[in-house]
């Protein structure tokens, strides 16, 4: 007969199993004052019917023998129903055979009867610590599954313009179509092309990336084409080339502008053919490529001004990817940020959790001229220079630019016609409207100090807000403002009575 041993509702389910009642009642005391929820089961065949049935146990400690069944086929099945399930065997007969066979199986544990309580608990607890940490992982794997590699395009973005940028990837996909994929530098133009490889079929084969004004015209040619051997001075080998080695897969020209146009000929008939020369062969060979080219120049200006093939241009052109700016789609900004914390936390190993709400205002109104690759250049800087839970001192940068009047205060200031105001001992903007300039230098007690746009408050106040900044954390650091680089420094909005 099956019963449940009340206990405090932890969430932990364990079963126990084994046809000697005493043992049974034994363990359910044990394990109930540990806090866990216990289910006893006299032998295996009610045993299997928990397991199959009922929510997935955390662990679950058997006999080998018994009446009905062995506690070894019980293994077999838990392991089946769930990889996270724990189990811990117990046995009177204990042989190394059993032992071997019941680690075999996937056993947490081999335990000879009669055995200490103590021992059991302890045992019980380490069993338990494996299995939420084989849950988490699972969890985990499930997470990651749900944007890559079986959804890429989550990984574009959440605003509007990425949306349909995503649904347009998602459609042309499955397609052999050649794409153009044109923006500002820096906006991702390289992550949409892998994007469209891997929501194709051809996801399991190579994508390839070319930079096609890195290298001189004849090395773009071996690199592109390949080469034979001897086919000229340092050509002590064959090269197969970009184009046979992405065969079946994807090749990505990026900035396809600065490609010469003697290339851009041969080019065009490998796009036509789709068969490639390589340098110093006679014979041509067949490649199934599919093509996505990306610039950050103005193509029809190009192809006007002589500079670019028209024909090529038609040929790449089909369907074409206009990138917006990061200026122009600031909701993906705070899910950029935390991917590129996370990365460069780990990559430095250290523990910063996130960026702070007043520094995350500093980068919304930044414009980001470098796009994508300028803020997360900026985020390894601020990740870098976060060396402990300490909020640093301003940057030397920062405080130079708001002396000259370069500083986010004055910025404002002029923008609305007024002349930036010294702040006073209280840390607040003067109310004189007729306040000196900004960079003249104010007759200071104990001589003359050099005086800021930024209104600071005292001391002491800074310091008991960064104290319970520190503990807010719980001892993780964070990428505040005064991590971000100082040349934003004109562009950014600090709150009032920051430290």
């Amino acid at each position: 007969m099956t019963s449940i041993v009340p206990a405090r509702s932890t969430g932990v389910r364990v079963l126990v199993v084994d046809d000697e009642p005493g043992l049974r009642e034994m363990l359910g005391i044990l394990l109930k004052r540990e806090g866990h929820e216990v289910t006893v089961a006299p032998g295996f065949a009610r045993a299997r019917d928990l397991v199959l049935t009922q929510e997935a146990f955390a662990l679950i400690l058997t006999d080998v023998v018994m009446p009905d069944g062995s506690g070894l086929d019980l293994l077999t099945v838990a392991k089946q129903r769930n990889a996270a399930t724990e189990v811990i065997v117990m046995t009177a007969h204990s042989t190394v055979d059993v032992a071997l066979e019941a680690m075999r199986r996937g056993a947490y544990d081999f335990v000879a009867k009669p055995f200490q309580a103590a021992e059991m608990r302890l045992l019980v607890g380490r069993a338990l610590e494996k299995s939420a940490i084989v849950a988490e992982n699972a969890r985990l794997r499930a997470r990651i599954a749900q944007v890559s590699p079986d959804d890429p395009l989550e990984v574009l973005g959440k605003s509007a313009p990425m949306r349909a940028i995503a649904d347009l990837v998602r459609r042309i996909a499955p397609s052999r179509s050649t794409v153009l994929v044109t923006g500002e530098s820096g906006t991702g133009k390289e992550r949409i092309a892998r994007a469209i490889h891997q929501c194709s079929d051809r996801d399991k084969k190579p994508f390839m990336v070319v930079n096609c004004g890195a290298l001189p015209e004849n090395l773009m040619e071996s690199e592109l084409f390949g080469h034979e051997k001897g086919a000229f001075t340092g050509a002590s080998g064959r090269h197969t080339g970009l184009f046979r080695e992405a065969d079946g897969g994807t090749l990505l020209l990026d900035e396809i502008g600065e490609l010469p146009l003697a290339l851009q000929v041969k080019l065009l008939r490998a796009l036509q053919e789709r068969k490639v020369r390589p340098v110093g062969a006679t014979a041509e060979i067949s490649v199934d490529v599919r093509v996505i080219a990306a610039t950050n120049r103005d193509v029809e200006e190009d192809v006007a001004a002589g500079r670019f093939r028209q024909d090529l241009y038609y040929r790449l052109n089909i369907i074409r990817l206009e990138v917006p700016p990061l200026r122009a789609r600031t909701e993906d900004i705070p899910a950029l940020v935390d991917q590129f914390i996370q990365r460069f936390a780990e990559d430095h190993g250290k523990s910063v959790r996130g960026m702070s709400p007043e520094a995350l205002r500093e980068v919304l109104a930044y414009p980001f001229p470098g796009n994508v690759r300028e803020l997360e250049n900026a985020i390894e800087r601020a990740v870098t220079l976060r060396g402990s839970v300490d909020r640093p001192r301003r940057s030397p940068a920062l405080d130079r630019g708001a002396r000259l009047g370069r500083g986010p205060v004055a910025a404002r200031a002029a923008r609305g016609g007024l002349q930036p105001r010294p702040a006073d001992g209280r840390g607040r903007a003067s109310a004189d409207p007729a306040g000196p300039r900004a960079n003249e230098r104010q007759p200071h007690a104990g001589g003359q100090a050099p005086r800021r746009d930024l209104p600071l408050a005292p001391l002491p106040a800074r310091q008991a807000r960064a104290r319970v900044w520190r503990r807010a954390r719980g001892g993780l650091a964070a990428v505040t403002h005064r991590h971000l680089p100082p040349r934003w420094a004109p562009f950014l909005v600090h709150p009032r009575g920051w430290p």
